[in-house]
């Protein structure tokens, strides 16, 4: 695995570490990668995130090539300038194959002239043997202070795209109704210190926790000591991999209008879809949902089901196995 950035050791996996991290590098990196793959000689050349990794990948010119598409690499990079709108089209044009997990991200590649017949759905997956319904840990509940308190979870990363604002914003509504409850914010970013300020100056600073970065291996138990998952992104590609788990480990959520969130979350059914930037819709959805555990409930044993019977990590893997066959079949040929 090549990375351009701090990525931690992988067990059973080399690392190479590449160390250009200027913007103006993308010749070096280009250079470099095309230097390691060449010593790897891989069977299959596999790059994620279209307009940095997957641009490196196309101009090694290594072949077979098989991209991902997150989201931002093709919904937003795309539009930061027409340099990187030129790259991006690049290097969907030199992949053999190119997967993604919703069917809007598939239709913006097609505007790049990428022919459908190349494009794979295959979902991310969550891992359901690890992500599952288990008994609340009552000695992180304490550790958290949130003890008896009904509690819910963010756990999109404090940037300006997952609008985390909106949830403080929600906060004050929410404890009028219910003034015990807890909100737990997870992950960093650029906006802590902003959002840190704006839970003091509503007053609800004192029922927020601000918990930082959750390792993946933690994240269970999180989840399974909170009520509600909230996800206030105003852009994702597919479901996000946050939201997913929290469906996976039996939680009701809420997440905001946007991608393909209407395919995995049924509004009134498994959870509610509120549209972006709407705090007081949030905050009612919230209370219904904490007012009603018997709802909650059932809305929680239905995300369970879903992620079970479309977005298994296992499954979804050996679909993605079949590609790098094909992939190896038609280079044979």
């Amino acid at each position: 695995m090549i990375v351009f950035d701090d990525t931690g050791m992988i067990e059973g996996v080399k690392v190479h570490h590449v160390k250009y991290h200027s913007k103006l590098a993308y010749p070096f990196r280009i250079l470099d990668a095309k230097r390691v793959i060449k010593q790897i000689n891989p069977d299959v050349l596999h790059a994620h995130y279209v307009s940095n990794y997957g641009v490196y990948a196309a101009f090694s010119g290594f072949r077979p090539l098989a991209l991902t598409a997150w989201g931002s690499d093709v919904l937003v990079d795309t539009k930061k300038s027409v340099f990187k709108k030129y790259l991006v089209g690049y290097a969907l044009k030199k992949a053999d194959v190119i997967t993604c997990d919703a069917e809007h991200m598939k239709e913006a590649m097609k505007g790049f002239g990428v022919p459908a017949e190349k494009i794979e759905i295959i979902f991310f997956g969550i891992d359901t043997r690890r992500f599952k319904p288990e008994e609340r840990s009552q000695e992180l509940r304490t550790r958290l202070k949130i003890d008896d308190s009904p509690a819910i979870i963010s756990l999109r990363n404090l940037e300006p795209l997952y609008d985390v604002e909106s949830l403080i914003k929600a906060i004050p509504s929410v404890l009028k109704e219910i003034p015990h409850a807890k909100f737990l914010i997870a992950g960093r970013g650029s906006e802590e210190e902003g959002l840190r300020k704006l839970a003091a100056s509503l007053g609800v600073f004192e029922s927020v926790r601000f918990i930082g970065f959750v390792p993946n291996d933690e994240l269970p138990k999180y989840l399974n000591a909170v009520d509600v998952c909230v996800s206030t992104s105003l852009s994702d590609a597919g479901i996000a991999a946050s939201t997913a788990e929290a469906m996976a480990c039996g939680l009701a959520v809420v997440v905001t209008d946007v991608a393909d969130n209407r395919s995995w979350v049924k509004d009134g059914e498994n959870g509610f879809v509120v549209p972006v930037k709407d705090p007081r819709l949030l905050a009612e959805r919230i209370i219904y949902l904490l007012k009603n555990d018997d709802i909650r409930r059932q809305f929680g044993e239905a995300n369970r089901r879903t992620i079970e019977e479309r977005n298994d990590y296992y499954r979804e893997m050996a679909k993605m196995e079949q590609i790098y066959q094909e992939l190896l079949k038609r280079q044979e040929k």
